[in-house]
This record gives C-alpha cells, sequence and structure tokens, in this order.
C-alpha cells in the first residue's frame, strides 16, 4: 500500500481568469516541490462546464485533477470569494493541506517541512488592514465569548503600531486530522457562517475568510505558525513597480495582478516554469484544434495570450 501525501496544496480553478493562474501555479508546485506532494484544483461544480479544454488537459499532464465542489447554497447568499473555505472542507487523503491562491506561484526549491508545523495552522501576516480599525475584533472575538488574543503582529505592507494578528488568506497550511473541537477546515467553515450573520459587521464581505481566520484557528484548539515573508512575499500596494529584493531568497510570490509580475521581471520567468512542465508557453496551445474564446483574457490580467 502506497504511503498518503504528507501535503496537499489545493487552490481555485474557476474561468475566466482563475483557470490560467492556476494551471501556472500548479507548473510551479511540480518544478520545486517533490513528485509525492499531491495538487488538486476545486472547482464550481455549475462552472466546470466552462473550463477551457486546455486547463483540463495541463492537469492531467502535471499529475493533478480538478474536483468540482457545490457553492451554490452554501452560504446564505453567493459569496464566491469565499470558495477557499469551500475548498478547504472538501475531504483529501494527506496529512496536511495547503489552501494557496491561484495568483501564486513558487520560484525555489521547497519542502513541505518550511510550511508544516504539528498543531499548528500556517499563515502569514496580512499585507495591510485599511477595511476596518481594531475595534471590529471586539465583535469578531465577542460573537464567541473568547478574549482577544494578547498577542500583536507587525501587518507586512503596512506602516502602523503592531495589530491585534491578522493574517492573510492566500496561504493557508493545517492539519487535515480533527482534534477535540474538531477538522480546522470545518470550524473556520462554521466560523465564517456565524461571522456572516452579524448584519452590523462591516466589510464582512469580501474579508470574511480573513476575519475568521484567527478566530477559527484558536476555536479548533490550534496556533498560529507565522510563515517568514519569503515564504510568502505579497507583491504590489507599496512595493509596486519594484524588484524582488536580492538581499534574501524568496521562495513564493503572490503577485495578485499579472503587471506585478511584469513590473518584477517575473512574467518570463511564469512561462518559463510553464513551458518546461507542459512543453508550451500558453495554456490554451495545449488543446490547438479547440476554437479560441470570443473574448481572449486581456493579456494584464491573465498568464495567457
Amino acid at each position: 500500500m502506497s504511503k498518503a501525501p504528507e501535503l496537499t496544496f489545493f487552490y481555485i480553478v474557476e474561468p475566466p481568469d482563475y483557470q490560467i493562474y492556476a494551471c501556472t501555479l500548479l507548473a510551479s508546485i511540480r518544478r520545486f516541490f517533490s513528485a509525492d506532494v499531491k495538487a488538486i484544483g476545486y472547482c464550481p461544480e455549475h462552472r466546470m462546464d466552462e473550463l477551457h479544454p486546455a486547463v483540463f488537459k495541463a492537469h492531467e499532464m502535471m499529475d493533478s485533477e480538478i474536483r468540482p465542489m457545490k457553492t451554490q447554497g452554501v452560504w446564505d447568499s453567493d459569496y464566491p470569494h469565499g470558495n477557499k473555505i469551500i475548498a478547504s472542507v472538501q475531504p483529501r487523503e494527506s496529512a496536511y493541506s495547503a489552501f494557496v491562491d491561484s495568483d501564486v506561484l513558487f520560484l525555489r526549491d521547497n519542502r513541505p517541512e518550511n510550511l508544516i508545523a504539528e498543531g499548528h495552522v500556517s499563515c502569514s501576516v496580512a499585507a495591510s488592514m485599511l477595511w476596518a480599525d481594531q475595534s471590529i475584533w471586539n465583535t469578531i472575538y465577542g460573537a464567541f465569548d473568547m478574549p482577544i488574543p494578547a498577542e500583536r503582529l507587525a501587518l507586512m505592507r503596512q506602516s502602523t503600531d503592531p495589530v491585534i494578528p491578522y493574517f492573510s488568506s492566500g496561504l493557508v497550511v493545517f492539519p487535515e486530522s480533527g482534534g477535540k473541537h474538531g477538522r480546522f477546515a470545518d470550524v473556520w467553515y462554521q466560523t465564517a457562517r456565524r461571522l456572516d450573520k452579524i448584519e452590523t459587521l462591516d466589510n464582512r464581505r469580501p474579508y470574511l475568510d480573513q476575519m475568521s481566520l484567527p478566530v477559527a484557528i484558536r476555536r479548533a484548539g490550534l496556533n498560529w505558525n507565522l510563515l517568514p515573508e519569503e515564504q510568502h512575499f505579497i507583491m504590489g500596494g507599496k512595493l509596486r513597480g519594484k524588484p524582488l529584493p536580492e538581499d534574501r531568497d524568496i521562495f513564493t510570490v503572490h503577485y495578485r495582478r499579472t503587471r506585478n509580475l511584469r513590473d518584477a521581471g517575473l512574467h518570463k520567468v511564469a512561462h518559463d516554469i510553464l513551458t518546461e512542465q507542459t512543453g508550451v508557453k500558453y495554456v490554451r496551445r495545449l488543446t490547438p484544434d479547440h476554437p479560441e474564446d470570443a473574448a481572449p483574457l486581456d493579456e494584464m490580467t491573465g498568464l495567457d495570450e
């Protein structure tokens, strides 16, 4: 019997842009992690037929799969930004899972041990928190009769005094086994659902996934393991137009927009990684006999042609 993979990366594959981003992300996983690391893409089940055939072929070539997930009716009202939480609760076979935003690119050889910490959820401090002041945590933690953590953290891209722990949900690594308080992914979903019902909680859409994350970690009986910036380097914002720092090794970039890749000189790197893994520079070239979309992706928002 083969040993279950220690880590599974999972991400969203959704038309139009995220299906292309996902293929480049997958290529970087295959390039910089060992072959026993598993990768799964999730697509809302009602959109599976909209995916380009080349996206399925790319996943097959790179030993991954695209699984449908039910997203309609899962929230009280449609919340596409919450698909990462819905993907998180899907069953997987590995000891640990890592949700990663589709607009992320791995750049250096890496190992699961750099991302995993037993009894912890690994994530990085958020880039900024401009959508609310710190008093919002009174409402968030108060909804669960929980004390606000005493710990304070410096945000990655915002020059303020240290804040109550607030994390990016762009890379979240967690154990799949359930503890005495349940499986983390299920607790995250339950926490987000409860917060989503608090009508006085401003900006819960689209920030529900991030505002619920630290609370869910503690509710699940776990602690947070802070990933170093090198493992989740968030681009854009105050760094827009700047190259990557040269005085340290950046393993992972969260580029958010293709323009940020171009500005940092990484757009060709992304294409080269995809070409190495699939033999083509652009995903759609994997199915040359398929008619092109009537409205091709804007080259400044997608990695495709």
